[in-house]
């Protein structure tokens, strides 16, 4: 088998596979549709792209579909972008505006028409039989490249925000929404440094080492379209989105500023009184002990506004109120792990008992606190 058969062979199969699950997104009962939907449209114009490398010869008279084909992956990272704000965001929604991320498809496409799309059959078999060296074609190298890198590293800012508010309001020590999309972009920058890599090659090497790129680029795409495949059959209700009207806390501090020596004397003492009420609280009342506390509801618990709240917590007591509420977990599980009445207890059952829902993630938190495992510390107790 050939080069090309073997690519053939690979590219059939990843637009089977593309498809496949881009059936399963649109099917699969979920609570976020919106996400699905985005992502299954985003699979399906991946597979779109991937027909580009069938080994078939397109008939001349459908060379503009053929054209408008290779420039719809201008579509595809918008599509990721906007998917990504719909996992993170529970409140998202589509809106007219977002028909600016098209704009490149469309700019490109406009570019393509005097010397194309409005040309006569001979001048288009022309422009095709030298299309690595049209003018055209080198922009659109250069506008995928711009495009690419504006949204992946828009993606990493999305995300490094959306983890930054997780913290500050969620106690959930689930974190597999951030791992998911952060893992997801990761890959994408890697193939798409593949692709790029791989473009060159049309340029700078023989037909035969751009051929062998372009197995390789097609094997990763399966390999990503696969795994992609398992996360979705493996964890089909992955997300837990954030309300995007939620603020950082930093958002909202007054400026130091606008704060006079006596109103900071003032506002000491009332923020000493309400740390010890709150720690009173915890000890007292145990809300950490609900898995799915967040600062919405200890502040209804608490009757303190929200805002004071996560201020109180994130700014003046410096913690997360992630690792806040996980401090008192923590502190209880090892009360349970030391005492011997309660030897009998499995580490699995204790995290339950303390407010966890994970092992991984109970142990993380515990060695985070202690330096020690929980086994490895009920065995030093």
């Amino acid at each position: 088998m050939d080069k090309l058969s073997f690519l053939d062979g690979i590219a059939h199969i990843a637009v089977f596979v593309s498809l496949l699950l881009a059936l399963f997104l649109l099917t699969v009962k979920t609570e976020n549709k919106l996400a699905n939907r985005l992502f299954a449209t985003f699979i399906i114009f991946s597979a779109i792209d991937f027909s580009g490398l069938f080994a078939y010869s397109f008939p001349q008279k459908y060379a503009d579909l053929e054209l408008l084909r290779s420039t719809m992956c201008l579509l595809e990272m918008p599509l990721i972008y906007l998917y990504v704000l719909a996992v993170c965001y529970n409140d998202f929604q589509l809106k007219w505006r977002y028909l600016l991320y098209t704009l490149p498809f469309v700019v490109m496409n406009l570019v393509l028409m005097p010397r194309f799309y409005l040309k006569s059959g001979i001048e288009k078999e022309q422009f095709i039989a030298n299309f690595n060296q049209m003018p055209e074609i080198y922009f659109f190298q250069i506008l995928i490249e711009f495009q690419y890198w504006f949204y992946i590293i828009s993606i990493f800012l999305i995300l490094k925000k959306y983890r930054k508010i997780y913290l500050e309001n969620y106690t959930n020590p689930s974190t597999s929404t951030y791992k998911w999309l952060f893992q997801m972009n990761c890959v994408f920058l890697v193939m798409h440094s593949i692709t790029a890599s791989k473009n060159l090659l049309r340029y700078t090497a023989s037909r035969e080492i751009f051929l062998w790129g372009n197995v390789l680029m097609v094997c990763g795409a399966l390999f990503v379209i696969c795994w992609f495949v398992m996360k979705a059959l493996n964890h089909p209700e992955l997300f837990r989105g954030i309300n995007s009207r939620i603020q950082l806390t930093k958002d909202f501090l007054p400026q130091q500023s606008d704060v006079t020596a006596e109103i900071v004397n003032n506002q000491d003492e009332v923020i000493s009184s309400k740390i010890l009420a709150l720690k009173k609280y915890m000890t007292e009342k145990k809300p950490y002990l609900d898995p799915s506390l967040t600062i919405q509801e200890l502040s209804s618990q608490i009757d303190i506004p929200v805002r004071d709240l996560s201020v109180l917590i994130n700014h003046h007591m410096n913690q997360h109120f992630f690792d806040f509420v996980n401090e008192y977990r923590i502190e209880k599980a090892m009360g349970i792990l030391k005492n011997p009445l309660k030897s009998d207890l499995t580490v699995l059952e204790i995290l339950y008992e303390v407010g966890f829902n994970s092992k991984s993630s109970f142990n993380t938190s515990f060695k985070k606190y202690t330096n020690l495992t929980p086994t490895a510390y009920r065995k030093a107790s």
